[in-house]
């Protein structure tokens, strides 16, 4: 039996002090029998387990017992199950390979607004129909079921999401999926170290590292009969699924750790949901006007999201960052593209200031209770650094005719084009207050986020939001204020 490394902590975990690592949902800490395991399959899987001399036997006997393993967990037969360079890429050839197989039925898929980048990318390289979700993330699976066509070749629903957590019901789709005659393909990334994914999916993909695996790895499961048709570099391996030699000693980890993980699955959720939930309510106690995003009860147990008004994700991220926690963001100020999150945006909930935790195996009460400590002060630094902008420019209605002559013609004009989340908001907070209840503020915006924000603060404050409207420069948000 290999033992572990001297300087290795008792729990598994390799540890920084004073740093706490939150963003288990993006990548999880390489869990310690997964090293253990890619070390030997290091000694032992490194020859071609296509050969026939010994060490080629030898290869091909972890690989078959790896399979063996993940095809347990996933709840598949073993020759269901081929081993891909990465969760995206299995994704793509379940994708590709299921719409090539059914090809005469039409090139039309149905998959759910929130689903992972990798899900969407694909989808659009075919005529896809997005079906939307309510404000806590959730598809009915009624409406899912609707969007099915005689033309329909694939539907796609995650079990559950990446960004917020919450559950999808995907044994009720695939049902609803089976009756239409339409494969469903379920991306269980995000699930499966927690249990199975509900029965009745026909295609499902999964990521060794979103559950402590080696890196580059990827599970692809596809059941009997099935039509499928792989697409792309044609190759003898992995069923001829996923080219390549394949990387067997992270294959190894990936698998062992999976069920490593499962073993360990029921004690780590009931003890991080607490942890979780412990988040969830105390926070926006904690923090003045913070949303919690995601289904309060429908929901991954080691995940929680929240959004806090009048805050830059960016320097609120930097901010947790050098008070030792390291989390993950959904908002427009954190991205490279500076459009919010498609997941917040097809929820309609805040985007500004949001903050996803997601707590790895072995995360402590102290942890979580420190982050509850340093979070306050962070945010109020980042509200104080922004709660001084330049006076928004407020301008008489005459001033911008594009925004026409209406019963809702606004009072008062702020200009926050060319200003990033969440100025915008910002600047329509310290003047609600100087027009008359009843009266119209029209807040001009070039930032993607103000669809989403604005819409949201008002819900937060109890005002109306009476729409927007296109203008030369941008958009114009309108806001009524009620009280």
């Amino acid at each position: 039996m290999l033992r572990m490394p001297p300087d290795e902590p008792p729990d598994g975990r390799r540890s920084v002090p004073g740093v706490s690592y939150f963003d288990a949902a993006s990548a999880a800490p390489l869990h310690p029998v997964a090293r253990q395991a890619l070390v030997a399959a290091l000694d032992e899987g490194w020859a071609d387990p296509a050969r026939l001399y010994r060490e080629g036997r030898r290869a091909r006997l972890l690989l078959d017992a790896s399979r063996e393993t993940a095809a347990e967990a996933v709840g598949c037969r073993p020759d269901e199950l081929v081993f891909t360079p990465s969760g995206t890429r299995a994704v793509h050839t379940g994708v590709s390979g299921a719409m090539a197989g059914r090809r005469r039925t039409g090139r039309h898929l149905v998959v759910s607004s929130v689903e992972h980048s990798s899900v969407l990318h694909a989808a659009a390289a075919y005529e896809a129909t997005e079906v939307g979700v309510d404000r806590t993330g959730r598809v009915d699976a009624a409406v899912f079921a609707s969007a099915l066509r005689p033309d329909t070749a694939l539907a796609c629903l995650q079990s559950a999401n990446h960004e917020v957590g919450t559950v999808q019901p995907v044994g009720e789709a695939a049902l609803l999926c089976r009756e239409a005659g339409v494969p469903l393909l379920v991306d269980a990334a995000q699930s499966l170290a927690w249990e199975p994914v509900e029965d009745g999916w026909s295609l499902l993909t999964a990521s060794a590292h979103k559950w402590g695996g080696s890196p580059g790895v990827g599970l692809l499961a596809v059941r009997k009969g099935v039509r499928f048709a792989p697409q792309g570099p044609a190759d003898e391996r992995e069923s001829g699924r996923s080219p390549g030699f394949e990387n067997l000693p992270a294959i190894v980890a990936a698998a062992a750790s999976l069920r490593a993980v499962r073993e360990e699955a029921a004690a780590e959720r009931a003890r991080l949901s607490e942890l979780v939930e412990r988040i969830r309510s105390r926070v926006p106690g904690l923090v003045p006007d913070v949303e919690v995003v995601g289904h309060p009860t429908l929901r991954l147990p080691h995940l929680v999201t929240f959004s806090c008004l009048y805050v830059d994700g960016e320097a609120l991220l930097g901010g947790l960052d050098r008070a030792g926690f390291s989390v993950s963001s959904g908002s427009s100020c954190t991205s490279s593209t500076l459009t919010p999150s498609h997941v917040l945006r097809a929820m309609g909930v805040l985007s500004e200031g949001n903050v996803r935790v997601s707590l790895p195996p072995g995360t402590s009460a102290q942890d979580v209770e420190r982050f509850l400590d340093v979070l306050p002060g962070v945010v109020s630094s980042v509200r104080d650094q922004l709660g001084a902008p330049a006076a928004p420019a407020v301008v008489a209605r005459a001033a911008a005719p594009e925004v026409g002559d209406s019963p809702d013609a606004p009072a008062l004009m702020v200009d926050s084009l060319g200003k990033r989340c969440p100025i915008p908001v910002i600047e329509l907070a310290k003047v609600i207050g100087d027009v008359p209840v009843g009266a119209v503020i029209a807040v001009l915006s070039d930032d993607e986020a103000a669809r989403l924000d604005i819409p949201a603060w008002c819900q937060m404050r109890d005002q109306e939001y009476v729409g927007e409207r296109a203008v030369a420069r941008g958009t114009a948000y309108l806001v009524r204020r009620k009280s």
